[in-house]
């Protein structure tokens, strides 16, 4: 499924839904433990190439990605989403992906007006703005903090209620392409985590992506979220980077992650809708 992230970010990275790049599907796909029984998932080939995918969740969402070069099967993926579960059904596409918006609307579905929207971020690495955090805090990454039950804990508190646990953060961990050096983390003076930002590095196409970012609930408003997101592309650069990604949600009711990323320079590179079946 990375690898076709991979591939489609090569020949058009507006194609990507916001949940389908390899920093989200590296993230989905580890941070629970034990749920892998309530997902329906298939693969399609040519040969040995992976040409597309589809991951449908308990609720009838699916998530999917069909190669550009392989337009036809679209409706092979949408038949057997139809086929594999029972209504109502929804998806998620990039709007940019007008092969895909045309596909979905032969098999019966049309734009969920109240349904998720999603914006896929961009940034270049070429000049990034110095983070500066207040006198006793300090900006290290996991490779050097290692108190990973900490690192838990603070998610826990951000995403409540969140199915993260120890064990299920030992697996993200092993997960490619995981870093402990690209997991970033804020540290409050008392020596407890303030904020942190988990980077994952695509090597072979040098973009980093942060997935998931978070700041501590009595931390908050305190510009230490735009602290660590620079923190965070200062190591992707590091690392080798030229290029990072960020999704959030486009909710005219929150738009505080949207507001820190276009803070730290990002800009929208995609804009992904749901489509429900009528």
């Amino acid at each position: 499924m990375q690898r076709l992230a991979q591939a489609v970010w090569h020949l058009e990275p507006g194609y990507l839904d916001v949940d389908g790049t390899v920093g989200e599907l590296a993230w989905a796909m580890s941070q629970h433990v034990g749920r892998e029984q309530e997902w329906k998932r298939q693969l399609w080939f040519d040969g040995d190439d992976i040409v597309a995918w589809a991951w449908v969740f308990p609720s009838a969402s699916l998530l999917w990605q069909v190669h550009l070069q392989h337009e036809a099967v679209l409706d092979d993926v949408l038949e057997w989403f139809v086929r594999s579960t029972d209504g109502p059904r929804d998806a998620s596409v990039a709007t940019a992906n007008t092969a895909a918006v045309d596909a979905l609307r032969r098999h019966g579905f049309e734009i969920d007006e109240d349904g998720p929207r999603g914006m896929l971020n961009v940034r270049e690495l070429d000049e990034i703005e110095t983070p500066r955090v207040p006198d006793g805090y300090r900006l290290t990454t996991m490779a050097e903090f290692g108190d990973f039950d900490a690192r838990v804990d603070i998610h826990r508190v951000v995403w409540d209620p969140s199915r993260v646990t120890n064990e299920s953060y030992a697996n993200v961990r092993t997960t490619w392409p995981y870093r402990n050096d690209l997991d970033c983390v804020l540290v409050a003076p008392d020596g407890s985590l303030a904020a942190y930002a988990l980077a994952w590095y695509d090597d072979e196409h040098r973009v980093g992506e942060f997935e998931p970012v978070g700041v501590h609930p009595t931390h908050r408003r305190t510009g230490l979220g735009r602290a660590v997101n620079l923190f965070g592309l200062h190591r992707l650069r590091d690392a080798g980077a030229h290029t990072a990604l960020v999704a959030c949600v486009d909710d005219e009711n929150n738009r505080g992650p949207e507001l820190l990323y276009r803070s730290v320079g990002f800009r929208q590179l995609s804009y992904s809708v749901t489509f429900k079946q009528r």
